[in-house]
């Protein structure tokens, strides 16, 4: 460490009273407005979704993140969100569910407004007012309340009419004294479908960028742009400490190739997994387990991530080549980090959406079937019973897990403690193999410097 200096980045974050109130919208069109203008922008979402940093980095072009207090806490995420900023650069952060919805919906840790005080961010809440008239004043009024560091600084009214706007925006910047900064009118033309994992995939909606540039053209005529960016510009600088980076300088002889499932059924990483493996010194090497028919020459790590296999199954099921590949590789002590989608993949066989099941690699025991609902749903703590790839014996690692489909054998490498009557065993191990359905946040934690090292010892000993 060197010292601390202030640094000044404009931010904002979309946040809104409830699910469903259109953030995704709000934020993607004001994403592709920052965008036209020629903003220096990137954009974070808070909490551990990866669907919509796919949008904003597949759809919009726009850099994008996740920042998660749960995971990586206050000091952490701080850091996190700091890392790599460039003065004056636009910074948009999405909310997730409701502004206070923390923790079991309950706590103020992993809220929007957690992320929004650690980073000292000003809000601009989306209130979705169908159906409702004066009444969206008091309920502002609550939301404001309860802002104790007074950070909600904005309103944008969604699914509101022109005639409506106008006779309601004087009289809520006149009892609330904040800025109503525009409105979004209902159209059923511009909305994001949603899918059982959340909203849908990029590449399946039809004419999505063109979508979004209608939204920004729409929010270009209903909202105070100017007056957006000027409360973004009014952020309290960020004290940043001057640190040398933990960084591994390793010969090219020496560099790791990690393989990295990467297509439409594997999708779901965090990009600072992928940026932490980099910095620890190995090379990510992407494939397609879907159209490749081999895995990648000269590889010493196989990471296969989240996603939908399960809506792939059949095609999965039918590249056999790759299925042997993969078999083989693990067996033969290749470093492999499998989590839900690819733990599935890993197994005997996958039901598709139709419960059909389909042979996958047969690494692992277990048979992944469908199950119509969401299963082990959220934050939990996982702890290591025994040494093995990532993990020393009893460590312990925040996780979250999000998936509708199940498995018949969920392996018993560690214990999971959700609550006092919510606990359950998970997971596969030894000193080549992590699998199981928790996802994995690696800031913070020994976690890619002991995956790359393996993939070395692979290399040098394998390789």
């Amino acid at each position: 460490m060197t010292g601390a200096q202030k640094k000044k980045i404009r931010r904002i974050m979309i946040a809104a009273p409830k699910s469903g109130s259109g953030k995704t919208t709000i934020t993607c069109g004001l994403l592709q407005i920052f965008k036209e203008n020629g903003e220096d922008i990137s954009s974070c979402k808070c909490g551990p979704d990866y669907i919509d940093p796919m949008f904003h980095r597949q759809v919009l072009g726009v850099p994008s993140r996740n920042l998660d207090t749960f995971f990586a806490g206050e000091e952490g995420t701080r850091k996190l969100f700091l890392k790599d900023r460039r003065e004056d650069e636009l910074v948009v952060m999405e909310g997730v569910m409701g502004l206070y919805d923390g923790l079991g919906g309950i706590r103020e840790e992993g809220s929007s407004y957690h992320l929004a005080k650690v980073t000292q961010t000003p809000i601009l809440l989306v209130v979705d007012a169908k159906g409702m008239g004066r009444s969206v004043i008091p309920l502002i009024a609550g939301f404001l309340a309860y802002d104790k560091a007074h950070l909600i600084r904005g309103v944008i009214f969604n699914r509101m009419s022109a005639a409506y706007y106008e006779i309601l925006k004087p009289l809520a910047e006149d009892e609330l004294g904040i800025a109503v900064l525009g409105y979004f009118p209902e159209n059923k033309d511009l909305q994001i479908v949603s899918r059982h994992l959340g909203l849908c995939m990029p590449g399946e909606l039809e004419d999505l960028q063109g979508q979004i540039r209608m939204t920004a053209e729409r929010l270009r005529e209903t909202a105070d742009i100017s007056k957006l960016l000027q409360i973004a510009e009014e952020a309290e600088p960020l004290e940043e400490e001057t640190v040398v980076e933990d960084s591994v300088e390793t010969s090219e002889a020496m560099r790791p190739r990690i393989a990295v499932a990467r297509d439409e059924a594997f999708c779901f990483y965090y990009e600072e997994n992928l940026r932490l493996l980099e910095q620890a010194g190995a090379e990510p090497v992407y494939f397609s387990p879907l159209h490749d028919r081999t895995l990648p020459e000269n590889i010493h790590g196989l990471l296969l991530g989240g996603g939908y296999p399960e809506l792939y199954a059949g095609q999965l099921s039918e590249n056999d080549a790759m299925r042997t590949a993969i078999r083989k590789a693990v067996a033969d002590g290749l470093p492999t980090v499998a989590e839900c989608g690819g733990f599935l993949y890993l197994g005997q066989t996958l039901e598709d959406a139709s419960g059909t099941a389909w042979p996958m690699a047969g690494v692992l025991p277990g048979k992944g079937v469908k199950v119509g609902r969401l299963v082990r749903f959220g934050y939990a703590d996982m702890t290591a019973k025994a040494d093995s790839l990532l993990f020393h014996a009893g460590e312990h690692l925040y996780i979250h897990e999000f998936h509708h489909w199940d498995s018949t054998d969920n392996g018993s490498g560690f214990s999971v403690w959700k609550s006092e009557k919510v606990q359950w065993e998970c997971g596969f191990a030894s000193m080549s193999l992590y699998a199981g359905f928790p996802h994995l946040y690696w800031a913070g934690t020994a976690l890619p410097r002991r995956f790359v090292q393996a993939a070395q010892h692979f290399l040098k000993h394998k390789g």
